[in-house]
């Protein structure tokens, strides 16, 4: 950040008076606003599809960068005025143009290094009439085994189908399924940090 959003003057890296830590601060001092920055909310779902004992999992190959060919999880950022559940919803129908019921929230991955938290829902495809949205190549069915594992988009992904299809073994056992929090440490490749 260079300049003040409020009155275009220049902004310097500082610790404001009472604060602990580096901010951004106008150096008008007239102004003197105070920039904090926040984690980006990363909200999403997974979509299934169950029938006859199989589950199946829509997932989206990303038409954008970063990761532009990789498969992932419908998902992005939240909006203001948006609550965790609405975004989710709607980024569904945005990148896979499909209708779910929202389930409850199953993990909930803090992404610090990229200064995000991903938090993805289970949902309940209510039909088979999807299609790629404006940011997706395509949107297909998986089930565990055909999920493309080696051509994932970011990490949260893959940890998130991984306590997925974990608490399928569970619930055959009678359980049900878990909310997970994790922190995600690893990026997929070493020159491309997972944002969404």
């Amino acid at each position: 950040m260079k300049y003040c959003s409020e009155c275009a003057a220049p902004v310097s890296l500082s610790i404001p008076a009472g604060d602990n830590r580096p901010r951004y601060v106008c150096t008008n001092s007239s102004c003197a606003t105070i920039h904090y920055q926040n984690p980006k909310m990363v909200l999403g779902s997974i979509p299934v599809w169950e029938r006859d004992g199989e589950l199946k999992v829509l997932l989206c190959k990303r038409a954008i960068e970063p990761r532009h060919g990789y498969w992932t999880l419908p998902a992005g950022f939240m909006e203001n005025n948006e609550t965790t559940a609405e975004a989710a919803i709607r980024e569904t129908q945005e990148e896979a143009g499909a209708n779910i019921k929202l389930g409850k929230l199953f993990s909930l991955l803090n992404v610090a290094h990229v200064h995000q938290v991903h938090m993805f829902y289970l949902a309940e495809l209510l039909d088979l009439d999807f299609q790629a949205g404006e940011e997706s190549l395509d949107v297909r069915l998986f089930s565990e085994q055909q999920i493309p594992w080696d051509d994932l988009a970011f990490p949260t992904i893959r940890t998130t189908l991984e306590l997925l299809f974990a608490d399928r073994v569970k619930i055959r056992e009678g359980g049900s399924y878990g909310v997970h929090t994790q922190d995600i440490t690893r990026a997929m490749r070493s020159d491309i940090e997972p944002t969404t």
